[in-house]
């Protein structure tokens, strides 16, 4: 059976939901080898053999945590050149997105990027991508080369699967170009207790019609009893309200929960953007006529004040 490249997101040797999402397409398309790189790689055999890799090269070298993301790429190249795949496949994210781009310049190959679900095909594997505010879905295949293909978060359920997860070491040679771009500091993210948002099941978000920093702590109420992930329009972010690394849409980031909740946003083009692919999309507004009310599966008419504190403690009580 072929063999298929999964670029592996870890933290430390923690593997993130994501890339478990990954083995579960991959194993569609053929047997899937992992690729892990940096601190604490060969710790994330384990994971990755429990939900399906035949096979994890690991790599660590101080280039991975001191530069940008070429030393990734180019140790992605080599394992690509070990193991000659059918298919790469890489979260979706924007390092992953930035990771799979060079790789499929460097290798001659065409690239999809966001991905919503994969499946076999006759001539190779097939993407299916929403596309201009979920108005059409669309099936693509790469003609050229070997696909690179990153993939939403949370477009596939995590299956456990176990293989053999052979773990072998992946030889890589730096080039002059790995060493452009040193990382000089880092600050650490302060902790909110929250899932991270582009991986939650579930998200929760607040636009202009939260109306102040300070009634956000409505939204978060709400997000804190579902166990979901706060997100923000950009009038919000654009006020101040809320940080941008919160910001859902187009300039801010791609979402695709299981349930997005959407408060005080009218759904303009760009926030649809962000989050078209979301399973289930529930509205609150009091304008009925915004345009978000053309997208989702549930409305609510009515004072986001009124009705989320309400939803709250409905939720709290049913969970109580």
């Amino acid at each position: 059976m072929a063999e298929i490249l999964v670029y592996v997101d870890h933290v430390d040797g923690a593997v993130r939901k994501p890339t478990l999402e990954l083995l579960t397409l991959a194993r569609r398309l053929g047997d899937p080898v992992a690729v892990a790189l940096g601190n604490g790689a060969a710790d994330t055999a384990a994971a990755l053999a429990e939900h399906g890799a035949v096979k994890v090269l690991t790599a660590d070298a101080p280039e991975f945590t001191e530069y940008l993301v070429v030393p990734k790429v180019e140790a992605l190249q080599a394992a690509y050149e070990a193991v000659s795949p059918a298919a790469v496949l890489v979260p979706s994210s924007a390092e992953g997105k930035e990771i799979a781009a060079r790789l499929a310049v460097r290798i001659g190959s065409g690239i999809i990027t966001d991905a919503v679900d994969l499946e076999a095909g006759d001539e190779g594997p097939v993407a299916t991508q929403s596309a201009f505010a979920a108005s059409f879905t669309t099936k693509s295949r790469v003609s050229k080369g070997t696909p690179v293909i990153t993939v939403k978060p949370n477009s596939a359920p995590v299956e456990a699967a176990p293989a053999a997860g052979a773990v072998e070491a992946l030889s890589v040679s730096f080039s002059e170009q790995a060493h452009g771009t040193k990382v000089v500091g880092r600050t650490a993210r302060e902790s909110t207790g929250r899932p991270e948002l582009t991986e939650a099941a579930i998200v929760v978000s607040g636009g202009r019609g939260v109306n102040g920093a300070e009634n956000f702590t409505i939204i978060e109420a709400l997000a804190d009893s579902l166990g979901a992930a706060v997100g923000a329009s950009r009038a919000a972010v654009d006020a101040g309200w809320y940080p941008h690394s919160n910001q859902v849409g187009q300039t801010g980031k791609s979402v695709s929960p299981q349930l997005y909740i959407a408060s005080g946003i009218s759904g303009a083009i760009q926030h649809r953007a962000g989050m078209q692919t979301s399973k289930t999309i529930v509205a609150i507004n009091k304008d009925a006529e915004a345009p978000i009310f053309d997208l989702v599966d549930y409305g609510v008419v009515g004072d986001l004040f009124d009705v989320v504190p309400q939803l709250t403690e409905e939720v709290k009580t049913r969970k109580g």
